[in-house]
């Protein structure tokens, strides 16, 4: 199937049938497949360590990028601090998701942009971290720029959908599915819609801008991993993904077929299995790229002459040799 971009035209309605999985407060509560922020809750932070369990498309990227990051997050559960980019991300989507609450005739532009400083008052008590990012900002100037910044693509988005002609059949839906293999894939859909004929579209919104087309297939592997979920979970194959990129004002959509699906499956299925080898030999190795200069833990990484923390999982050893 072919994958089409927009940026000036609005997407047409058609609601979907979302997974029977009950909404969950997030990833954090979904088995350990969640990095862990600085500042984070003691229980959260001090869940004993243990082998990883599930796979959501964020961990899946991790392992793909860099093995040892993967380590770093779900099994060390070493902290990162909050930044910038990913908080606005965060309230955003916060304030998106709200926006739903409204009748459909008051989901306009300025209710969303007034839920901006809502939802951010919101995110301080339940992520209380985040107040770092502006405590050398004692003028508030950096934070305003950064309110205005996040009221900008909350304006953009309706360029690019009619909130008011959308009924969401889910909003941040947390969905999981386990494989016959054995193995769950789990995570948050930001809007699930449903056509009056059952077609079923999944949603996810972007704070950043659309990547060039040679490098979309790396969004894309996250919207087919949640239609594989969706799929083994109601065996409807979703009609349409749909990824709304607010930095750039594109739409980008692909239409899933069940060998796409099939293929992806394979893939997560190779993927669990050098995870599973990584875990029971500790051999987790780094893999440098561009991406290492935004990378928390570089002081724990041997490409930045960085020790790991000690293991702490058992260790599988090598059995007598036979002649």
């Amino acid at each position: 199937m072919e994958t089409s971009t927009g940026a000036a035209g609005r997407s047409e309605s058609m609601p979907v049938v979302a997974a029977n999985t009950p909404a969950a407060a997030g990833e954090a509560a979904a088995g350990g497949d969640v990095a862990v922020a600085a500042g984070a809750p003691a229980a959260a932070a001090a869940r004993p360590p243990g082998p990883p369990a599930s796979l959501s498309p964020s961990r899946a990227g991790d392992f793909m990028q860099c093995p040892l990051l993967y380590r770093f997050r779900v099994i060390d559960r070493l902290p990162e601090k909050p930044s910038e980019a990913a908080t606005r991300g965060t309230l955003v989507h916060a304030v998106l998701e709200r926006l739903f609450d409204a009748p459909a005739a008051e989901r306009t532009a300025p209710r969303a942009k007034a839920l901006v400083p809502e939802q951010w008052d919101r995110l301080r008590e339940s992520r209380p971290e985040v107040a770092e990012l502006f405590a050398e900002d004692p003028g508030g100037e950096r934070l305003a720029r950064w309110l205005a910044e996040a009221e900008q693509l909350v304006e953009r988005w309706f360029g690019l959908e009619d909130p008011s002609r959308l009924e969401p059949a889910e909003r941040e839906l947390f969905v999981e599915a386990e494989l016959d293999s054995g193995l769950r894939l789990r995570g948050i859909i930001d809007r699930v819609d449903v056509a009056p004929t059952g077609e079923v579209r999944i949603v996810d919104y972007k704070t950043g801008k659309a990547p060039r087309p040679e490098y979309a297939e790396g969004a894309l592997f996250q919207m087919k991993f949640y239609a594989l979920v969706v799929w083994r979970l109601k065996r409807v194959i979703p009609r349409r993904l749909q990824l709304v990129y607010l930095g750039s004002g594109d739409v980008v959509t692909y239409d899933p077929v069940r060998a796409d699906l099939e293929r992806v499956e394979r893939k997560l299925l190779a993927l669990w299995e050098a995870i599973r080898q990584a875990t029971e030999t500790g051999d987790w190795r780094p893999r440098p790229t561009k991406l290492c200069g935004w990378c928390d833990h570089q002081t724990h990484c041997p490409e930045f002459g960085g020790t790991p923390p000690p293991y702490p999982l058992p260790v599988r050893t090598a059995g007598p040799a036979v002649d």
